[in-house]
């Protein structure tokens, strides 16, 4: 898998852009505020239909564009699979006056689609400076990070994931009405059962991931540190977890025990649900933590620690990727070798060198090996402009 052509029009600083990407590694230099993270967040955009950096998608649009009457900025792909070609497109447009609505309209091979048939067509895996906050985030930061991750390679699992989160949003409409003494109790057995037997779906499938994801980075961990460290992942789901792990029996079908279990704990958190006036567990409450001699990185892990553990996190989430789909993903790192110290470096650039397609950034080439500089594509950037060369 790899992105052949990338198109962009009226994106962040990138007024117009036309650039074919090689397959194979592509190091991309340029001064600090000149497009770099720009050109990798439109790809990450392209592959995921968010920005890993900002929430609103209005700040996507170029600002010079801003006061014309119809506003817009258009991302366009193209994605070399399985020998088969896909063009991706994405267009902006802000409707009405002053800050107004931003519509989004998605095209693959010319045919309108969802936002969710998007995903999968191109995967991806972002290495970012800030990618310790991972680790010693908030939890909403690694709930978030499972979901991208797993919304790559799992339809099904995206799929159980909009249906818990509709009816998620309906149990807590009923609570708020329920605290102001306007709605009937006995309607939350209903949404109960719902938010019970999709989540225990959403709870499985993550379980199941963080068991995987754990494999790869418990290997790397050791590479990264010289052996001096071993790397655990545990799950903290926000219900009582059954001692015995049960296969679904169909693809909407969520394990019993699972879902008795999840019955079992709204009907506990009721009253307190109640007077919150929103769901206080479910897989929207659950946590991620990262153990290194069974000490919780995130709480008490050095700078260093969080940042080797974030990266052998990035590079089990590749492998899982391609275990998942059969392709290895692109990978995009943005001036993390600037963050590393050499050894860590150079077991990164080890690591990603099998992949189809790599998209380095950074300010100093300096950081880099010879003989990798001589077998990779040097742009420059400046200004929103490739220079190759």
């Amino acid at each position: 898998m790899y992105l052949k052509h990338l198109s962009l029009t009226n994106y962040r600083n990138y007024v117009h852009l036309e650039q074919d990407f090689p397959e194979r590694a592509i190091l991309v230099q340029g001064e600090n505020a000149q497009g770099k993270t720009n050109l990798l967040e439109a790809i990450y955009y392209l592959a995921t239909t968010r920005s890993p950096l900002i929430g609103s998608d209005r700040h996507l649009l170029n600002w010079q564009v801003r006061e014309e009457p119809l506003p817009f900025a258009r991302l366009v792909g193209e994605v070399e699979r399985s020998g088969a070609g896909e063009r991706i497109e994405i267009t902006l447009v802000r409707e009405g006056q002053g800050e107004g609505r931003l519509a989004r309209r998605i095209r693959v091979n010319g045919v309108d689609k969802r936002a969710v048939d998007l995903l999968g067509r191109l995967n991806v895996v972002l290495f970012l400076p800030q990618d310790t906050d991972l680790v010693c985030g908030a939890p909403a930061l690694r709930r978030r990070y499972l979901d991208v991750t797993l919304c790559q390679v799992d339809a099904l699992y995206t799929r159980h994931l909009q249906r818990y989160n509709r009816v998620l949003v309906q149990r807590n409409s009923l609570l708020r009405r329920l605290r102001e003494r306007r709605d009937d109790p006995a309607q939350l057995s209903y949404w109960d059962e719902q938010v019970a037997r999709w989540g225990a779906l959403v709870t499985a499938r993550r379980v199941q991931a963080v068991r995987r994801l754990e494999e790869v980075a418990a290997a790397a961990q050791p590479e990264l540190t010289g052996g001096a460290e071993r790397l655990a992942l545990r799950y903290e789901a926000s219900i009582p977890l059954p001692a015995v792990e049960e296969a679904p029996a169909g693809p909407d079908e969520a394990p019993p025990a699972l879902v008795e279990s999840a019955l079992a704990a709204l009907g506990r958190a009721r009253p307190r649900d109640v007077g919150a006036a929103m769901t206080t567990v479910g897989p929207h409450r659950d946590e991620l933590r990262f153990l290194v001699g069974g000490v919780d990185m995130g709480l008490l892990g050095s700078r260093g620690q969080q940042r080797t553990v974030a990266l052998a996190l990035k590079l089990a989430e590749a492998r899982f990727m391609e275990r998942e789909t059969g392709e290895v993903p692109v990978f995009l790192l943005d001036d993390v070798l600037s963050e590393l110290d050499r050894a860590r470096g150079q077991y990164l650039l080890r690591a990603v060198d099998a992949a189809r397609q790599v998209i380095i950034t950074t300010t100093d080439l300096a950081q880099f090996p010879q003989e990798f500089l001589e077998r990779a594509v040097r742009w420059r950037v400046k200004r929103g402009a490739i220079v190759e060369g």
